[in-house]
């Protein structure tokens, strides 16, 4: 796959997963050999990878991301409760919201779950985060595409984190050590994956100034 493409092309996928076929390890691990090539601050590279295949430790961590869900679909600020004033995004949003309250209700059944974490001997720092953060998701996301590239579908999510203190008891994860992102990660059904619709460059791009 050309590089353009995977960028381009490299969907949060829900509704899609195939919650049936087994994923090997070995393919995984592929993947995140090439998340470990990602840049991170100071090339401190204190990001873990727990990869839970366990049916009862996906089932309760999926317990907790549906519980997060069903608060977060509640609180009205869902991607359905945006851009209500446009009929096209509007749609777009709702398609979204719809595909989400899948993963929400079928989390637990997806085949492999991969929580990215990075190591906060300190704990979290006050102030900016973004080098802490940013020495971890740019490696999520190499991870992403390079599932991509090998059949396999991921959604990136972060509705877990409502329940890290239970997840971390759940899976041995120590206390000086966060969790990022949740990446569920199985096969597709169909690829009809394309680009998405954006806002053009020109609305957002700044030159110089604001």
């Amino acid at each position: 796959m050309m590089i353009d493409d995977a960028l381009t092309t490299t969907r949060s996928v829900r509704k899609r997963l195939d919650l049936t076929r087994p994923v090997p390890l070995d393919l995984v691990k592929e993947c995140l050999e090439i998340a470990l090539q990602a840049p991170t601050g100071g090339n401190a590279q204190g990001w873990h990878w727990i990869v839970v295949t366990d049916p009862e430790l996906r089932r309760a961590i999926g317990e907790h991301y549906a519980r997060s869900w069903n608060r977060y679909y509640a609180s009205g600020t869902s991607a359905a409760s945006r851009f209500a004033d446009d009929p096209v995004r509007a749609s777009v949003q709702s398609r979204v919201s719809d595909s989400a309250a899948y993963l929400g209700e079928h989390m637990g059944d997806v085949p492999v779950l991969v929580l990215g974490c990075i190591a906060t001997p300190g704990g979290l720092p006050e102030g900016n985060q973004a080098g802490l953060w940013g020495s971890l998701l740019p490696a999520a996301w190499s991870y992403m595409l390079a599932a991509r590239a090998r059949g396999l579908g991921t959604a990136w999510t972060t509705l877990h984190l409502a329940y890290e203190r239970e997840v971390a008891q759940l899976l041995g994860i120590p206390d000086n050590v966060r969790q990022g992102v949740l990446l569920p990660t199985a096969y597709y059904t169909g690829d009809t994956f394309r680009p998405a619709p954006r806002q053009p460059l020109d609305e957002v791009l700044h030159l110089d100034r604001w």
